[in-house]
């Protein structure tokens, strides 16, 4: 591995975790796309690299300092993170038998969209 490569590996994980931070996203958001772009990954192998990076409790800082403002619902947090976790695995099992192609399409709609109707509704 090059020191550039390193370089970049870092950048793309400050600049996700300050968005993680900032705006709650981070991994598939803006990992994804950095790593395709700036390291020629293929859609599969950022999704992955994606994922693996969240193994570890990356964020817990993050959620600590939100926790310590009243911003958390740990409720509805549980059973989003139980349920997470099987559509992830669902997901990935899904993912891994698409064509390339067809999932960068995918990943890009469902981002156009969200953005889109978080854009325009008050």
């Amino acid at each position: 591995m090059t020191l550039q490569i390193v370089l970049l590996l870092i950048l793309i994980g400050v600049v996700a975790g300050l968005l993680s931070g900032l705006v709650g996203v981070g991994g598939g958001v803006v990992m994804v796309p950095l790593l395709i772009l700036f390291l020629g990954f293929s859609q599969h192998q950022a999704q992955g690299t994606s994922l693996a990076v969240l193994v570890v409790p990356v964020t817990a800082i993050a959620v600590y300092n939100y926790y310590k403002e009243g911003y958390i619902d740990w409720k509805h947090a549980a059973i989003i993170a139980v349920f997470f976790v099987v559509g992830g695995y669902f997901g990935s099992k899904l993912a891994i038998n698409l064509d390339q192609k067809m999932l960068k399409k995918i990943f890009a709609v469902i981002l156009l969209i969200i953005g889109g109707r978080m854009l325009l509704t008050k």
